[in-house]
């Protein structure tokens, strides 16, 4: 005689749909980038009312980015792309080889030492590190000494554009030789073995193989290096002087000193903006730069008939 079968169970288990494990990261990108950036594209359509007020948006206009596109502030902009541009290639052409060497060609058991050596520095306060460099580039401090006491003059580039590009390379070189290092760890060593075996040398096998494989690592530590760079206010207050000035200083002397809450967000919009841009124009380069070895690397296989004749 056949066995019943099994009763289905009355309850049915509650199933939330797939997206609910994403909610908390959407409530916290919500509330803790898109509203306050809403805020401040808000209020950059305001004005000053008066002396003691800081903002109001009774009246809107683009009158603030008018005064942000003037030549005074326009100049600080230019200074600050170029600071930025500069100090991301400099970490990548200096984070490229120790990343490189630390993954593929250090022994394992020191990898672990070699990221604490990377790591432990950035865990420092920001703004001690960057007190550190303000000793070390000044004329009476123990470099400059040193020099003299060798023949050499003493280094006098404190307060201008030259030290501020040292203190950014040195403040962000961490954010750039992690993932690059991620990316080359992930490189495997039969991949290259693979390369090598079919006639390919050191330098192609690096050109052709290892680098392209790395490229997502290079892509996320550019940006991780560039986008908290171009806003950085506090290696440009402490180094640049006059010299060195960056939009980050003008926001928030606009926001804390001048207490012009419609003027700070205006700028602050136009370094977005900024942002986005030369983010979009320098990923179109690539682009366009890598387009002729996608081509190179492009196999093409003929039709049946081509192959047997």
């Amino acid at each position: 005689m056949p066995e019943p079968a099994a009763p289905r169970a009355k309850a049915r288990r509650l199933r939330l749909p797939s997206f609910a494990l994403a909610l908390p990261a959407w409530a916290w990108l919500v509330l803790f980038f898109v509203l306050p950036v809403a805020v401040v594209f808000y209020y950059s359509f305001g004005y000053k009312p008066g002396i003691f007020g800081t903002h109001a948006t009774d009246v809107l206009s683009f009158d603030r980015y008018a005064e942000v596109l003037t030549p005074v502030f326009f100049d600080t902009f230019t200074n600050t792309l170029w600071i930025g541009i500069a100090g991301t290639l400099l970490c990548l052409i200096i984070g490229l080889p120790v990343a490189y060497w630390m993954a593929l060609k250090a022994p394992p058991q020191w990898k672990g030492l070699l990221l604490a050596l990377v790591l432990v520095p950035f865990w420092t306060n920001f703004l001690v590190r960057t007190i550190g460099w303000q000793v070390i580039l000044a004329p009476e401090g123990w470099v400059s000494q040193l020099l003299q006491t060798v023949g050499f003059g003493p280094i006098d580039i404190l307060y201008s554009r030259t030290a501020v590009l040292l203190g950014v390379v040195y403040n962000y070189l961490p954010l750039m030789i992690l993932p690059l290092f991620v990316a080359f760890d992930r490189v495997g060593l039969p991949v290259r073995e693979a390369s090598k075996d079919l006639g390919a040398g050191p330098f192609r096998t690096f050109l052709r193989v290892t680098l392209p494989l790395a490229r997502p690592g290079v892509i996320v530590g550019v940006l991780l290096v560039y986008i908290p760079l171009m806003g950085d206010y506090i290696t440009a207050t402490v180094l640049g002087g006059a010299q060195g000035n960056m939009v980050g200083q003008l926001v928030a002397a606009q926001f804390q000193t001048a207490q012009n809450w419609a003027l700070g967000s205006a700028m602050a919009v136009m370094l977005i903006l900024i942002i986005l841009a030369s983010v979009a124009i320098m990923g179109f380069a690539l682009w366009l730069i890598s387009l002729p070895f996608r081509r190179a690397n492009r196999l093409v296989l003929g039709t049946p008939k081509e192959v047997t004749a």
